[in-house]
């Protein structure tokens, strides 16, 4: 079976999105489907094209860039979604695929939903989060404006026409049915992890000595740097647990948006640790530093209705998870067996939590059995791959 997978960015890009596409390309290849790959415009790419990485086809799209009106709010938009749907219908042509399968945002799936209909294929639109919220955190347009409702309301009109929707969480998936979407047309695909890249290591002496993390406890996050994550309400406590744990180390890996600001408020401080971004292949030699992996999102509607995937990582490394209890979180970790959750926003309950868990080694470790425990059972991607050959075996019985 062929599968185009229309993504807005991927691999060699480094984000959560791209990783979480390559892991489902690859367990779908594993599970013997042929999955093809196009990328928007988005990706930046100077001209139409295709490379092989691992043994994948990847299609790219000519960006936008120093085109007149691409800077233009809807100008801009329009011409990308008619660009990109005139690629994915000469590339679906050209590959002869079975099935279109979008991810989010909406600016791949209306031109997927386009392209679809002209082929008579079948297509499916999976949303990672709704990018009107998204877009929020952002700062690209504020809740409630004009731009928000438009957007709410053609991602809605794609949910519904769409053959088949696919969410990351049940949050998400309650959302479409208040919206009106038949939610036994919405499937959910979770976060997941490769456990054979993601499992308990030695702790890197090399890297700890080269880091300077030889004393106390090490609280960590891996991952992109956006507002709702919570990094500056993070930096900003960081000094309290330092008064009660005077080696404490805060080490911050990635980066994005939030960096400059995050290291105006860490100052001088030799508590945090900015280790910049890493190779993908060299991220466990910084999770195996980790005694604590803080996951501090802020309490807003894109979380409260999105799971992340970092945690889980953390989780399949067999660490100890400290995170917020937004709605996102509370789906993915059982509070007290499989992480810790600390009211959200709440200085005096974040310390106090992490403070324990910086004293408890023997805690720490069950946390950690526990959430290997869990990702084995739940969110290894070759068993969630395996939804997806459902999703493509029933739409091309039905359509057939």
């Amino acid at each position: 079976m062929k599968v185009l997978h229309v993504l807005d960015h991927s691999v060699p890009l480094f984000s959560g999105y791209s990783f979480r596409s390559r892991s489902i390309i690859h367990a779908e290849r594993a599970l013997g489907l042929n999955p093809i790959v196009l990328t928007s415009p988005k990706h930046g790419s100077p001209a139409d094209g295709v490379e092989e990485i691992e043994g994948v086809r990847y299609y790219r799209t000519r960006s936008l860039q120093g085109e007149a009106f691409s800077s233009v709010p809807f100008v801009c938009e329009a011409k990308l979604m008619f660009r990109l749907a005139r690629r994915i219908e000469a590339v679906a042509r050209a590959e002869r695929v079975e099935v279109i399968h979008s991810h989010s945002p909406l600016l791949n799936g209306l031109p997927a939903l386009w392209a679809a209909r002209r082929l008579k294929t079948p297509m499916i639109y999976e949303a990672r989060a709704f990018w009107e919220d998204a877009a929020v955190d952002h700062g690209t347009f504020a809740e409630g404006s004009f731009r928000y409702r438009v957007s709410r309301a053609l991602e809605t009109f794609l949910f519904k026409r769409a053959d088949r929707a696919v969410t990351i969480c049940e949050a998400m998936r309650r959302e479409l049915s208040e919206r009106g979407v038949d939610s036994a047309r919405v499937s959910v695909v979770p976060n997941g992890v490769n456990l054979d890249e993601f499992a308990p290591m030695p702790r890197s002496e090399t890297l700890a000595r080269r880091l300077q993390l030889n004393g106390g406890p090490v609280f960590g996050f891996v991952g992109s740097f956006y507002r709702y994550e919570g990094l500056r309400f993070l930096v900003e406590t960081f000094p309290k647990i330092r008064a009660a744990i005077p080696g404490a180390r805060l080490l911050l890996v990635g980066g994005g948006e939030e960096e400059a600001a995050l290291k105006s408020l860490a100052g001088n401080g030799d508590g945090v640790l900015f280790a910049g971004r890493v190779p993908h292949g060299a991220v466990g030699d910084y999770y195996s530093l980790i005694d604590v992996f803080v996951c501090p999102r802020l309490r807003m509607r894109l979380t409260e209705l999105v799971t992340p995937l970092k945690p889980l990582e953390s989780m399949a490394m067999g660490k100890a998870v400290l995170a917020s209890d937004v709605g996102g979180h509370r789906e993915l970790i059982e509070n007290g067996r499989t992480g810790i959750l600390f009211a959200a926003e709440r200085a005096d309950d974040f310390v106090s939590q992490a403070v324990r868990l910086a004293g408890d080694c023997a805690l720490r470790a069950e946390l950690g059995r526990a959430g290997r425990e869990f990702v084995g059972r739940e969110r290894s991607w070759p068993t969630l791959a395996e939804r997806y050959v459902g999703i493509y075996r029933e739409l091309l019985g039905v359509l057939r």
